[in-house]
């Protein structure tokens, strides 16, 4: 059953194979609209909820060249940046080859 919904709603997550890791604020909407474009993809992610912790939101900045705002998306260890930029790969066409790619 789940497979045919999968089809029906183009969904292919059995091609996911990518490590996808984001940054997110509880009540942050972008957060929730970028975690949002990645269910209905189907990938499974790692959140790091960082709500009012300044050492984790600096350790985030570290690696996502300075930036503090959130969400910070990264897939296989790259720096995609936030829900803007995350939509844009995935208007491009261009996010579901970077989620087919595994990381190493």
């Amino acid at each position: 059953m789940m497979n045919f919904l999968n089809s029906l709603l183009n969904r292919h997550p059995e091609n996911i194979h990518a490590k996808v890791e984001i940054y997110t604020w509880q009540t942050c909407p972008y957060c929730i609209r970028a975690k949002m474009l990645l269910w209905w993809k189907g990938v499974e992610y790692t959140e790091y909820k960082i709500d009012g912790d300044e050492t984790a939101r600096s350790q985030m900045a570290e690696r996502a060249n300075g930036r503090r705002t959130v969400p910070q998306i990264f897939i296989n260890n790259q720096h995609i940046g936030g829900c803007d930029e995350l939509y844009q790969l995935d208007t491009q066409n261009q996010l579901a080859l970077l989620l087919s790619q595994s990381l190493g």
